[in-house]
């Protein structure tokens, strides 16, 4: 893949990547999987849980493995110990792959719920060869930052959107010289930024999704953006989004003002 807006590198992994990733979590049917890898989307990002993307998975394997990035990961501490090396080998039996591209520990609030024992035995995953890189998704910035100046990890998964911006102070200066790879999650921010907020003009402009992922992958840090649609509407919407291209000035400006009116929306996960 020639890096551009539509594809990229993800980080020092040196795995080309689709900017679009895919995330099976609402459930859009097995066949829409399948259109969106069809169209050239090869993050995948899976769970477990989310059968029809493991089963998608299962399938490709076995003829085009080299051509996707499988991506899937252990959760923390803070839901209750899992065995990181147990839950890997899970995943690799739910995936039908003998390795796994990206393993994240997956969703670290704060810094006490990734122990260095946590770390220790990711690393081992890595030099045993069960996974290609390792990782973590994480909502303490400052915390994800200094992993990464330290070169810690291999992937950063960390919500950015319009209305959280704020990797771009705590997590993207810290990118260099060890240059992680980051795959972003939740453009519309759980689908407030598809909504007027109180505060926005009743006659003012109301982004939609595809305008959500082109803000977020208009910032060259940012390697994927993860999409979880419903149904194959959605999906296509959101990948004739990116034939766009990144936004112009002003319409970064506007993403950026819907986004500070939406961000000041008190809501419990703000």
């Amino acid at each position: 893949m020639t890096p551009d807006f539509t594809h990229a590198t993800l980080g020092h992994t040196g795995l080309p990547v689709h900017r679009l990733g895919l995330a099976a979590s609402y459930r859009p049917g097995k066949k829409v999987v399948f259109e969106a890898i069809d169209d050239g989307i090869n993050y995948l990002f899976g769970f477990g849980l989310d059968t029809q993307m493991t089963s998608a998975c299962r399938e490709v394997a076995k003829h085009r493995r080299e051509d996707f990035v499988f991506a899937t990961g252990v959760y923390n501490y803070l839901f209750g110990y899992q065995d990181i090396g147990r839950t890997c080998e899970k995943r690799l039996r739910q995936f039908g792959t003998d390795y796994l591209d990206v393993f994240l520990f997956l969703g670290v609030m704060k810094e006490r719920e990734f122990p260095q024992r946590a770390r220790d035995e990711m690393v081992r995953l890595r030099e045993e060869g069960k996974v290609r890189s390792i990782g973590m998704s994480c909502h303490d910035r400052e915390f994800a930052g200094r992993l990464a100046a330290e070169g810690a990890l291999d992937v950063f998964m960390i919500r950015y959107n319009a209305a959280h911006r704020g990797a771009e102070q705590d997590i993207f200066p810290h990118l260099q010289p060890n240059d992680p790879g980051v795959v972003s999650y939740t453009a519309t921010r759980w689908t407030y930024l598809l909504r007027r907020p109180k505060t926005w003009p009743r006659d003012g402009r109301v982004p939609d999704a595809g305008l959500c992922y082109r803000f977020v992958l208009s910032n060259p840090n940012v390697d994927v953006c993860l999409t979880a649609p419903s149904n194959g509407r959605q999906l296509r919407e959101n990948i004739a989004a990116l034939a766009k291209g990144p936004l112009d000035p002003e319409e970064m400006d506007y993403m950026r003002q819907f986004g500070d009116a939406v961000h000041h929306t008190k809501k419990w996960f703000m």
